[in-house]
């Protein structure tokens, strides 16, 4: 991580990484893994600022990714990155006080950085192209802090160039939605794809809690075939590799007692129950129409060895917007981010803007 040049890309990398980070559906972007390391790394001293600087960069792509739309993400492109430089140069550039004619600059000369594709996930590269998008948008505000030029017109060739609309009504009047990011936001329960959320949330609900692995003879997910763009890894050998595998997500729902930290590491994937859940998992995919990892629902069914099958099905993952996480499972979330940071004398209560910044910067500073 030290090889990242900027505190701001170090920490939007290790945010993406332990993949707790939210989504912004519309937008099939990970706003906050983005904006909150910006906002920490440049105006984090200053909680009011920090906030500011946060809205102003997360309703940026909200509405820029929105515009770039689903048949973006379904291209192959990873949406948090392509995005997310130009939402980063908006986060630095209002910490740092630009002008609006400033801010149109950084915008524009973060353009050359604004890729990353979604080949890239189950390795080192999905959250280090994040990494390189946050440190992209704060160089862009530095430097048209310091006077550089560019075109604004640059974002609207980008844009098409891409498969986006220039012309979507979030683009071109942002205030034709009031909410700052409109739709809300989907907070993650389990560090894993957002697109693994709800079959785990099935899965689980329905199986009532863990079962033995050697009582389970088949498992069954019926999900529409666009909801498994991002997982690309069938037989997962690896911790990032199971972030991204639906057979996975069936073995850690039916095994765990809880799918936080621990079950998304190497040796956890690599066990032989896991392993075996793996091979016994069956997919179907529907042909179900509409945009997003979030149509239709997912139905599972468990064959036991005693005969009975347990069925269920699950339109809505827990954290979403239309099912948001109750304060328990926020509060186990942070607790889980402490834990894993081996920090003991805070608690999830004690994190705002400031402190955040602090453990941050005294936890994750590079390496001398």
């Amino acid at each position: 991580m030290d090889a990242l040049e900027t505190q701001a890309a170090r920490w939007a990398a290790l945010a993406h990484v332990i993949d707790f980070d939210d989504l912004h559906l519309p937008s099939t972007t990970h706003i906050s893994t983005v904006c909150v390391p910006v906002a920490l790394a440049t105006a984090g001293h200053d909680g009011d600022i920090a906030a500011r600087a946060y809205l102003a960069g997360a309703g940026v792509m909200a509405r820029l990714g929105t515009a770039l739309g689903w048949k973006h993400y379904t291209a192959g492109w990873h949406a948090t990155t392509t995005s997310g430089a130009i939402a980063a140069a908006v986060v630095a550039g209002v910490a740092h006080g630009l002008t609006q004619e400033q801010l149109a600059t950084a915008i524009a000369l973060a353009v050359p950085a604004s890729g990353g594709v979604q080949r890239a996930f189950g390795t080192d590269a999905k959250s280090l192209q994040v990494g390189l998008a946050a440190q992209a948008g704060v160089q862009a505000a530095q430097l048209a802090d310091a006077g550089a030029s560019a075109d604004p017109r640059a974002v609207e060739a980008w844009m098409s160039l891409l498969g986006g609309d220039p012309d979507h009504p979030l683009v071109v009047d942002p205030a034709s939605d009031s909410d700052m990011i409109p739709d809300g936001l989907a907070i993650k329960v389990y560090p894993a794809c957002y697109a693994l959320q709800r079959p785990i949330g099935a899965l689980r609900e329905t199986a009532g809690g863990p079962v033995r692995a050697q009582d389970v003879t088949a498992i069954r997910l019926r999900t529409p075939r666009g909801t498994v763009t991002p997982l690309v890894h069938s037989r997962p050998q690896t911790g990032l590799e199971g972030k991204f595998s639906l057979e996975y997500a069936a073995a850690t729902a039916l095994l765990d007692d809880h799918s936080g930290f621990g079950a998304f590491g190497d040796e956890a994937v690599q066990r032989p129950d896991a392993q075996r859940l793996v091979e016994l998992t069956q997919i179907t995919l529907t042909d179900e129409t509409g945009d997003g990892l979030l149509v239709g629902a997912v139905d599972v069914e468990v064959d036991l060895t005693d005969g009975t099958t347990v069925t269920g099905s699950l339109d809505l993952p827990p954290g979403s917007p239309g099912k948001p996480p109750t304060e328990a499972e926020m509060t186990a979330k942070v607790a889980d981010c402490l834990q894993l940071g081996g920090i003991t004398s805070v608690s999830p209560s004690d994190i705002t803007w400031a402190t955040g910044a602090r453990l941050l910067s005294t936890h994750l500073a590079p390496s001398t």
